[in-house]
Order: structure tokens, then sequence, then C-alpha cells
């Protein structure tokens, strides 16, 4: 075989939401994009704010000797002590540029501090639905997710995580607000998540890290915000990107952060150090670096996905399908007609109606709808949805 085993087999199953994707782009030009109704990918459709054209052009035309060089694995100092002020003042405790490592994305940075915490065999407790790259990242280290179901409504349910917890288990990674349920959860969720972890790390004699993926973190609703972790549980870890709020999801540039009392600090910031290197990142893009570092208090005009998101709730109830209403991001996971949320999804197909199955997020039942897209395609999609419907009964 001219590739590993295991590839292959990951080739097989792998991401739902580029399948989907993929085959938007056959519907597309057969058919026209103006007749496909593509909600696959969460691709940021707003532009990112012009003081990042501004800020970029700035840069790119210094000529600085040395602009272009290698800096430390971790990112630029001046950098990451600006990252360090801007947690500081958003969640309390102080952080300082050594707390901060600038990373490829926020799928960068959890690689980094899975490579420093995992041992194979290792366990990450992580709740359903998730992003599916989890399973290979997790993979990558030779660790193992551990599975908990959310709540009818997506939220955690911190009993069961807690069955779920035991010698093997290194780590609980949430992702908040969550792709794919755009579930927010809430100050209560996190502070007896937070209770539990540090009675089961007692119990265990060792400390559980919590890691949070907040690359939504500034895209929420109805007067919602996301609970800091950093205040609420010392053995955390964040890690996020610029993808969703500045709209720069090809920049790739992010970072991941740990508390300033973090068990096992200097090993750990030395582990995720190492592996940004020893991964193939070696730091983050430098252009980006410095461009992010003048954008910290900037957004694109994120408010736009809370008037698509009453768009394709307008959709969906025109259409009769029944939903869990969003608190954030830009996904809603509604419930499918029928049991095979695949076979449902393939039905879409036929209605140039492109959804991603739940299965692919290990939430079978559901289907993930991506809003960020043009107002047209929300609008005109609703015959798509009706006739995909009546065609699942």
């Amino acid at each position: 075989m001219p590739v590993a085993h295991k590839i292959a087999e990951f080739i097989e199953r792998s991401s739902w939401i580029r399948a989907m994707f993929e085959a938007g782009a056959k519907l597309k030009a057969q058919k026209g994009a103006e007749n496909v109704f593509d909600f696959s990918l969460g691709n940021p459709n707003i532009e990112p704010p012009e003081k990042f054209f501004e800020v970029v052009s700035r840069l790119v035309a210094d000529r600085t000797p040395g602009r272009h060089a290698y800096m430390p694995n971790a990112g630029y100092p001046h950098v990451r002590a600006k990252v360090a002020d801007y947690l500081s003042r958003e969640h309390g405790p102080a952080f300082s540029e050594n707390e901060i490592i600038m990373t490829v994305g926020a799928a960068g940075a959890l690689n980094i501090v899975l490579k420093a915490i995992v041992d194979p065999g290792a366990e990450v407790v992580v709740p359903t639905p998730y992003f599916v790259e989890y399973d290979f990242y997790l993979d990558n280290h030779g660790g193992l997710v551990k599975r908990v179901p959310t709540t009818a409504t997506f939220e955690l349910d911190i009993a069961a995580m807690a069955d779920a917890i035991s010698e093997k288990t290194c780590a609980v990674l949430i992702n908040n607000p969550n792709n794919p349920s755009g579930a927010v959860y809430t100050q209560e969720s996190v502070d007896a998540l937070a209770a539990m972890l540090t009675e089961k790390s007692k119990q265990l004699g060792k400390a559980i890290y919590l890691i949070s993926d907040e690359p939504y973190r500034q895209i929420v609703f109805d007067g919602l915000s996301v609970p800091s972790i950093f205040a609420a549980y010392p053995n955390s870890i964040v890690v996020t990107s610029f993808s969703k709020n500045l709209s720069l999801p090809g920049q790739r540039i992010g970072y991941a952060a740990v508390h300033p009392d973090i068990a096992d600090k200097g090993l750990l910031l030395g582990g995720m150090t190492l592996a940004n290197r020893i991964l193939g990142f070696v730091n983050a893009p430098g252009i980006m670096q410095l461009a992010v570092a003048e954008l910290l208090e900037d957004a694109a005009e994120v408010a736009e996905y809370a008037r698509k998101r009453e768009l394709i709730l307008g959709v969906l109830d025109e259409a009769g399908y029944e939903y869990v209403r969003p608190g954030g991001a830009f996904y809603v996971f509604p419930k499918s007609p029928i049991p095979d949320d695949v076979a449902f999804c393939k039905l879409a197909i036929e209605q140039n109606l492109l959804l991603v199955p739940g299965s692919g997020f290990m939430g079978p039942g559901y289907f993930r709808i991506a809003y960020c897209c043009d107002d047209a395609t929300i609008i005109n999609s609703v015959g798509a949805f009706k006739r995909t419907l009546v065609a699942a009964k």
C-alpha cells in the first residue's frame, strides 16, 4: 500500500465537512452557484476589519533588517506581552509573556498542548457533539478521546463527565462556544466543572487540565458571554485563533495561554514550546504575529452573524425543523427528521442543499448548518429545506 494503513482508514472516515464542501464545488460547477445552498463549511464570509489591511500593508512595507528572520519558538516576546496584557484585563489573573505561545492557529495551539501532556493511552474527556478533528489530534500524540454526551439542550452534563474520569485521564477538552451546536456553556456549568475537576484531581493525586478551545469567543448573541475558565480553575489552558473574530482563517494565527498558577508550569510551557518546533510549526507566521498584536481589541463585523442567525432560524421554522436555539458561533444543529442523519444529508444533496451529518461530530441524529454565508443562500434555501423534509418522510 502506498500510504500508511492508518492514514488510509482516516481518509475513509475523514471529515464530513470537507467531503460536503467538495460535493458542493461539483454541484456549483454543474448547476450554477446561485442554485446551490451550501451550508457545509464554517468559512467566515465577513471580511476582516479595515484596520487589518492598514496594519498588514505597513508591516509588509517595513524593510527593517531581520524582520523576516527566526524569532523564539514561542513567538515575538513583545507580541506575547501584549496578548498577556489583554488576557489579564479580560480574565483577571495576571499573565506574563511567559504564559503565552503564539501558534499556527487554534489547531496548532491544541496540538502543542496535547503533545506536551498526552502519554500513549492517556485519555481526554470531551463532551459531544464536538469538532471531529479532535479525534485526529489526539491520535497524533497517542491519546484517546473519552466521549461524554451533553444534555438535550447541549449543555454540559457534569455528573456524566465526572463518571468518565479515571486514572488514565489527563485533561478535559471543551469548545466554548461549541462547534457544531452553537451552545454557549454557562457560568454555572463552568464553575461546576471546575469544582468537579478540583475534587477529581485531589482523589487521583494529580492535576487534570481543563483545555478550552475558544476561537468563537467573541461571536455570542442574546446578551450572553463566555465564562472565563481562568477565573474558575487554575489548571486551565485556553487555545484560540483569530480565524473567526478577525475573519482570518487562511492566515493561520492563534495562541495558547496557560494559567499563571497552573501545575508544573515550567515543564508544561517548556514542552509546549518544544512541541511548536518538533511538530514542524517552528513558530507562528511572523507578519501575522505582529499584525494581531495591534488588533487585539478589534474585530470583523461579527454582529452580522446575529442577523444571519435569525434568517436561518426563520427558514427552519417555515420549513418545519426542530432545533435548539444557538447562543453563539455561526452554526445551528437541528434534529434530523429521520434517525439516519447521513441518509438525510444525502437526500438534501438531491435538492442542491449541502449540510453536514451530525455523525461527523459524534452527534448522530442531527445535522449542522454553517450560516456564515451570503443572505441570498439562506433566504432562497427554504424551498430546498421543505423538499428535503418531504423526501425524508
